[in-house]
């Protein structure tokens, strides 16, 4: 692999030379922001979830099934308080929008944690594809309204005992009486309401924009959970574009595919040592 400082090098005159930069974000740049779903933090938030049920992480966890609703909820507190309300501005993500702040940036990310918006991103410039936290919906879904959990988020915490919530606090959808879940996309109920096609149809006019233009793609941390929706389209519209780079960001698979090998550079190393590096540079 190319030497770590020609990379970094190499990566900066990409960036520096693109009239257009499109991010795009999976579970691995929040994790190099903090937001660990395992390890020190887990033990943190969840010793006594550990204790009483054996978790072992926070995303195996979240598919635990639960005997009753109120455990459900109780659980589900703990976790979107953890990972939406409790974390604030980051680093990582305060440095990725130093870097990009005064360029022609454009967001699409299958993180749930609102980060970009926490920490000061352009809202009109974030595509948010697979849903929010602090987000309620119909679990039927009887209609598209999405509704802000952050206060029985923090209901439910005060009243947890015995890894229950009480039954009378156990959300429910206004119109159809039906329980509510959170707006996280696991299946064909997703709600997708008017500011997600919003997004949608921001995202869309800027990969119109670009077409054909230099442009740098930025991926942090896009695995194979979900490719379709992040790295395949940046690989083949990197391919598609004679003016085109991207820049991996990944530490298992940080390989480019054959045909975007001269015009792929890729990272296995610390995010934010090398967002430090170019920021040095500015």
């Amino acid at each position: 692999m190319e030497k770590f400082v020609l990379r970094l090098d190499r990566a900066k005159k990409v960036i520096d030379d693109a009239d257009y930069i499109l991010i795009g974000a999976g579970a691995g740049l929040s994790t190099a922001a903090g937001i660990e779903y395992s390890g020190e933090r887990f033990k943190k938030y969840f010793g006594d979830f550990i204790e009483e049920y054996g978790f072992t992480d926070m995303y195996s966890s979240g598919f635990y099934p639960f005997e009753s609703s109120e455990e459900k909820w109780a659980y589900w507190a703990r976790h979107v308080f953890a990972n939406r309300y409790d974390v604030g501005k980051t680093d990582v993500y305060q440095k990725l929008l130093k870097l990009v702040e005064n360029r022609d940036y454009f967001v699409i990310t299958t993180n749930v944690e609102s980060q970009f918006w926490i920490n000061g991103f352009d809202g009109s410039r974030i595509f948010a594809t697979q849903g929010d936290y602090g987000l309620l919906q119909c679990s039927k879904p009887c209609h598209d309204k999405l509704y802000s959990n952050e206060v029985q988020v923090h209901e439910w915490l005060d009243k947890t005992e015995n890894f229950k919530i009480p039954s009378e606090l156990i959300p429910k959808c206004p119109v159809c009486g039906e329980e509510m879940e959170l707006n996280l996309r696991v299946d064909n109920t997703f709600v997708e309401d008017e500011k997600w096609h919003e997004m949608y149809n921001n995202y869309e006019k800027f990969l119109e924009k670009i077409d054909g233009s230099k442009v740098v793609f930025m991926e942090f941390g896009v695995g194979y959970n979900t490719p379709a929706i992040i790295r395949f389209p940046f690989e083949r519209m990197t391919l598609s574009n004679p003016n085109a780079n991207l820049i991996r960001f990944n530490l298992d698979y940080p390989q480019p595919t054959r045909e975007n090998k001269d015009k792929t550079i890729s990272f296995d190393e610390n995010i934010e040592d090398v967002l430090d590096y170019w920021l040095s540079r500015i």
